[in-house]
């Protein structure tokens, strides 16, 4: 499994996905945060794509610059110059997520972002320290799948 930057490359089915977001500046968050800001820096953030089209779809909607922002993420992804993604069929987004809370280097930065119809997840953007790389962030979701 990779990191994708095409959402024609990622599957058209159910399940959870994996976006990794790298902020060259700050970024202001919705209303819900009115006092809050990330950092540039890079981070994941954890879906679900139950639709038509599945994880592609919804994918694609995330890599668009142009878009109403509907969903948390949406305030991070038209800002960001770079927007990847990696896809987990068949999983959900809390059980990513909660994998990755066991990943030494990910930190949660605003409780609650991203998952407000959520009541089990702290949040579903995790901020990644320099020092684990988005690769070995991936090889350690897919391990602890298994």
């Amino acid at each position: 499994m990779v990191w994708v930057l095409d959402a024609s490359d990622l599957p058209p089915v159910p399940g959870g996905y994996v976006l990794l977001i790298r902020l060259d500046t700050f970024a202001a968050l919705p209303p819900r945060w009115p006092n809050e800001r990330l950092k540039a820096g890079r981070y994941v953030y954890f879906g679900s794509a139950n639709g038509p089209g599945g994880i592609r779809a919804r994918c694609a909607r995330h890599f668009r610059r142009q878009k109403k922002r509907h969903w948390h993420v949406d305030w991070l992804t038209v800002r960001a110059p770079s927007v990847r993604a990696a896809a987990f069929p068949n999983r959900s987004e809390c059980s990513l997520a909660a994998r990755a809370l066991e990943i030494s280097g990910v930190l949660v930065p605003v409780e609650g972002f991203g998952s407000s119809d959520c009541q089990k997840c702290p949040a579903h953007l995790l901020a990644l320290s320099p020092g684990i790389s988005a690769d070995q962030f991936l090889g350690a979701i897919i391990v602890a799948r298994r």
